[in-house]
């Protein structure tokens, strides 16, 4: 193939799964595909007067996880919810990005954590759409069991997880009809172009579609892009630290093999090492890079989430452009290698790439509060504790989220949620996932919600009424904080 990046070493990395279950190449490519653009100066755009679509108490911005939980979680507070996503679908990079497997939900005991919308909408899937170990199991340390689970992504240091693989067209077809039944006003194919900013406060939208420009205003409107669209364009203080050869800064389309004997693979996986590693140095041999599957929610289908591209901007269309012309050919040249020389694979074909591109990081928010690393050890609830993650390893206690991260420092009139949230660049690391995702998303839109009920900007909420809604909506939350932790105002 032509755009095998030869000219740059891959770098090879290993995925989140600190087990080493998966491996996958990180790598930059320095020439494009296609011609620089050719484009210079300025063109004036008249000013014009943009008819108004709709008014809502809360407009949430985006339609993945974050925005998904943020709508639920705004409308269960009583609060009048419109949601505009870009796409066709809800759920994001969960669904229309197929990150089908959901990272970990449970903490080193096995109890679960990441509760809410998130419990909810994973308990009403059919149970052929969900594959994971069931709650019995989780916390276990048994070898057997946690060898069987490392192999399907659901075990990790030796202990088994509530980390499961899902049916992405189930979950965007369930994500819909519970915010539908919540009440939540749904606008497909509208994308959010400007914030309304009137004296330091986000009071709508202008947003795109095929009716041409049209305005969403609200009382409060809530962040969901995953990229602070929104709040930059908002004037908003964020961060930007790219580093290119971080695998958290990569990009890349995922996509799925289908007609495939998972089973079968897998035991080849652990069955012999050096015959794996030995098909693995072939891979990157042949193809300049590799990328191993993940299991998905059926035997028959084969994930795919690399390889992952550095170097490449998610803020820019033509270097997303890039990463998308050659992810399609990877589906290809992965798909002819694997179906050559690899057990279980002899029949594969390719079945579906990502609508979305897989983003990992662009912008974090500069909040009134932030998730730092060096909170990570002490396992202190902050006061205004919104949600609870689970750590990276068994060394660390869970981590406590708090609402600031959602706040910006001097923007009225927004919030934020999801892989853009206040928090350092260590911390984005796992921040940055699904089920972290519908975390923010939940404290938002329940910030939201009560922001509008109470008269306030949303950095004036009442911490205390903002932790007793949510626990309404059976979010898990630590014991209140001690009085000497932190005060529990925002502003």
């Amino acid at each position: 193939m032509a755009d095998i990046p030869t000219d740059t070493p891959a770098v090879r990395s290993v995925t989140r799964t600190e087990d080493r279950i998966l491996t996958s190449d990180l790598f930059e490519k320095r020439d494009r595909t296609l011609p620089p653009r050719n484009g210079t100066g300025t063109h004036h755009e008249p000013a014009r007067d943009v008819p108004v679509y709709h008014e809502c108490d809360v407009l949430v911005v985006g339609g993945g996880p974050s925005g998904c939980a943020a709508a639920y979680a705004a409308a269960k507070a009583g609060a009048d919810v419109v949601l505009l996503e870009r796409y066709n679908h809800l759920g994001g990079l969960s669904t229309g990005g197929l990150v089908i497997w959901i990272d970990r939900m449970t903490d080193w005991e096995g109890r679960p954590v990441i509760r809410g919308f998130a419990e909810e909408l994973l308990a009403r899937m059919p149970a052929e759409a969900v594959a994971g170990p069931g709650p019995n199991q989780w916390g276990s340390q048994d070898p057997a069991l946690a060898a069987y689970w490392a192999q399907r992504t659901a075990a990790f240091h030796g202990i088994v997880a509530w980390a499961p693989t899902i049916d992405p067209e189930r979950l965007k077809l369930l994500s819909q009809d519970m915010l539908i039944e919540a009440g939540v006003r749904l606008v497909f194919h509208g994308w959010a172009a400007l914030p309304i900013v009137e004296e330091g406060r986000v009071k709508g939208a202008y947003f795109e579609s095929k009716g041409g420009r049209q305005a969403m205003l609200a009382k409060v409107v809530v962040d969901a892009t995953g990229d602070g669209d929104l709040f930059a364009r908002a004037g908003a203080e964020f961060e930007h630290d790219i580093e290119p050869a971080d695998t958290h800064h990569a990009m890349n389309t995922a996509f799925m093999l289908g007609g495939v004997d998972m089973p079968r693979w897998l035991a080849f996986r652990a069955a012999d090492q050096t015959r794996y590693m030995e098909f693995v140095q072939r891979g990157r041999s042949e193809l300049g890079f590799f990328q191993a599957p993940y299991v998905s929610w059926r035997d028959d289908i084969a994930l795919f989430l690399g390889p992952r591209q550095t170097g490449l901007s998610a803020l820019d269309v033509d270097e997303m452009t890039e990463i998308e012309i050659r992810s399609h050919r990877f589906m290809a040249s992965h798909c002819d290698f694997f179906r050559a020389n690899a057990p279980g694979f002899e029949n594969a074909y390719m079945l579906q790439s990502a609508s979305q591109l897989g983003v990992r990081h662009t912008r974090r928010l500069a909040g009134v509060g932030r998730v730092e690393r060096a909170q990570w050890s002490a396992g202190v609830p902050h006061a205004d504790e919104v949600g609870v993650s689970p750590s990276v390893s068994p060394k660390f206690p869970v981590i406590s989220v708090p609402y600031g991260a959602l706040v910006p420092r001097r923007l009225d009139g927004l919030l934020a949620c999801g892989r853009h949230i206040s928090c350092d660049a260590n911390s984005h690391g796992f921040l940055r996932e699904i089920p972290q995702c519908w975390l923010t998303g939940q404290a938002a839109g329940a910030a939201a919600a009560l922001a509008v009920r109470q008269g306030v900007q949303p950095r004036d909420v009442d911490v205390p009424a903002l932790q007793a809604e949510l626990r309404r909506q059976k979010v898990f939350l630590q014991a209140e904080a001690p009085a000497e932790t932190e005060n529990a105002r925002v502003a």
